[in-house]
Parts: structure tokens; C-alpha cells; sequence
């Protein structure tokens, strides 16, 4: 039995689907399919069950992948602590973000700190906190920076960033220049949003029923980049929140009644091992966002980027 065949055998489990396990791994589908078969000639039983082309996990293949998964697991953490020993110069970090916009400047700024530091980074979408839990759970992330909590048994969450929420308006609004407004002063202007389903959407929702007002909603979109251009581009205002980084050309109004934070935060499986490379990744991110806002106007409102 090798590594190799493990590997292989995970993922075509995890798929249940030879042609898209062939192309994630980046082998011939024969190969793979011969792979598969030598390690079920090994075992003495099947482990998939095949009909009409398609393949399911069989009784078997669930028992044995649970131990793969395990073996897997303790392998890559035996790796990752041969690399501490080594030090942070052959670390790498795996990380998973929902929300890319809001770490790219950290990115930047640790790696210059820390040229050595390899990263992997894989952008899930804002609705999949599911796929940031499994890519938690099976080691195939480090860590996650995510705009929801996850909220799971086994999985460590601190908030690294309270943002607060604003009102995004476009170049020659009647609010720009404005430092503060109640939410319900904004009642009738036309909002840009998040689609339906998407659970920053469910949270602005909320945000609205409590101040009492009901938002004309003009566009719907599943990308911040996209609501602040929509934004940018005159057709509405947008609920986002403020950031410390560049500064952007529309202006962002400070929201007295009712306030609100948005929490972002960092998680980590909590038995799992983490590298050396990762927990100083960890430590910079709470010390960055708890700088206070790189900016130099004047408290009440801001030219921020409105992207999340």
C-alpha cells in the first residue's frame, strides 16, 4: 500500500466523480482509475460501488476512509513540525478567506516582514461557510478569515476585526461631506445589496428592520468589488464596513442610529497542529487590525474602500 494510492483514494472519495477527481489531481484518468483498483486488489474488497459509469463510496470505502483521513492528517503534521524545527523559513501557510478583499493589505504586509513564509491561499464563497469548515477539518487550510462565524465543535474563533458599518454614497451625493445620519434618514434612496440568500444580506436586513426603514433595493450582486463599483458608479448607496487601508474616491457617512459592528474573525481546528509560520500569521493579524485606522479625515466619516 502507498502514499500515493491514499491520496489518490481521498479524493476520488471525497468527489465520488473518477473524471473531476482525475483533473483536481492532475493525472489521467486511467492512471488513477489503475491506482484505485491496485489499492482495492490490496485490501481484498471493493471499495466503491459502480453502476452506469457513476461511483459511490460503499461500506468499506467509508470505514477505511475514516483511517486514510486520520493517517493523512498525522502525516501532514509530522510535516509541518519537521518545518518548525527547520524554522520560519520553510513555513508555509494554508489559508481559506470568504472575504479577500478585507486581508489583501495584511497579506502584503506580513510577507514583507516575513519573505520566507510561503502561502496558499483558497477564496470560498461568502455563502459556503460549509466548505470552510470541511477545508478546516481535513488540514487542507490552516487557518480561516471569515466575515461569519462557523460556529462548530472543534474549531477556535477569535474576532481580529470589529468593523463598523457605514453608509456608502457616490461622488456628489447630498450626504457626502456629511459626518453622521440616522439610517432612517436614508429611507427612499436606492440601495445596492447583496443577493438574496447571501448572509451579509440577511445581516444589512436586519440592520434596517431595527432602524425602522425599508430600503428600494436597485441591484443585487454576490461580490463586495462589485457593490462598491455600483456604488462608485452613481446608481445607489450600499451598507459596507469601513476600513483602515486606501483610501477611495466616494464618501463613507458614519451611522449614529442605530449602530452597528461587523465581526471578522480567525478559526482554526483547535486539536489539529499548527505550524510555527501559522500561529505568528495568527498573532500579526490580531496586532494589525488592532492598529487604529491609517487615515487622515476627520473621525465622523471617511473615504474608505467599501469593498468587504
Amino acid at each position: 500500500m502507498e502514499l500515493l494510492q491514499l491520496q489518490y483514494f481521498q479524493t476520488v472519495a471525497r468527489l465520488e466523480h473518477m473524471t473531476k477527481a482525475a483533473e483536481e489531481l492532475r493525472v489521467a484518468q486511467p492512471a488513477l482509475s489503475k491506482t484505485i483498483a491496485r489499492l482495492e486488489s490490496d485490501l481484498g474488497v471493493p471499495l466503491f460501488d459502480r453502476t452506469n459509469r457513476q461511483i459511490r463510496l460503499n461500506a468499506f470505502g467509508r470505514a477505511f476512509l475514516g483511517k486514510v483521513d486520520t493517517a493523512l492528517a498525522a502525516l501532514e503534521e509530522g510535516r509541518k513540525e519537521v518545518a518548525d524545527l527547520a524554522g520560519m523559513e520553510r513555513g508555509s501557510i494554508h489559508l481559506a478567506t470568504n472575504t479577500l478583499h478585507r486581508v489583501t493589505h495584511s497579506l502584503g504586509v506580513f510577507r514583507a516582514r516575513h519573505p520566507e513564509v510561503n502561502f496558499r491561499i483558497v477564496q470560498v464563497a461568502p455563502s459556503s461557510t460549509e466548505e470552510m469548515v470541511r477545508l478546516l477539518e481535513s488540514g487542507e487550510a490552516d487557518l480561516c478569515f471569515t466575515a461569519a462565524p462557523l460556529d462548530r465543535p472543534g474549531i477556535r474563533e477569535i474576532a481580529v476585526l470589529n468593523a463598523e458599518i457605514l453608509l456608502a454614497v457616490p461622488p456628489g451625493h447630498r450626504f457626502e461631506g456629511t459626518g453622521s445620519i440616522r439610517l432612517a434618514d436614508a429611507a427612499g434612496e436606492p440601495f445596492i445589496e447583496y443577493r438574496a440568500g447571501h448572509p451579509f444580506r440577511g445581516a444589512n436586513d436586519a440592520f434596517c428592520q431595527k432602524a425602522g426603514i425599508r430600503r428600494n433595493v436597485v441591484c443585487e450582486v454576490e461580490e463586495p468589488s462589485a457593490l462598491a463599483e455600483l456604488v462608485q458608479a452613481g446608481l445607489g448607496v450600499a451598507l459596507v464596513p469601513g476600513r483602515q487601508e486606501a483610501k477611495q474616491p466616494f464618501w463613507q457617512v458614519r451611522i449614529e442610529e442605530p449602530s452597528w459592528h461587523r465581526a471578522f474573525n480567525l478559526a482554526w481546528q483547535d486539536k489539529r497542529y499548527l505550524s510555527l509560520a501559522a500561529r505568528r500569521f495568527r498573532d500579526f493579524l490580531v496586532e494589525y487590525f488592532a492598529e487604529p485606522p491609517k487615515t487622515s479625515a476627520a473621525p465622523a466619516s471617511s473615504r474608505l474602500d467599501a469593498a468587504e
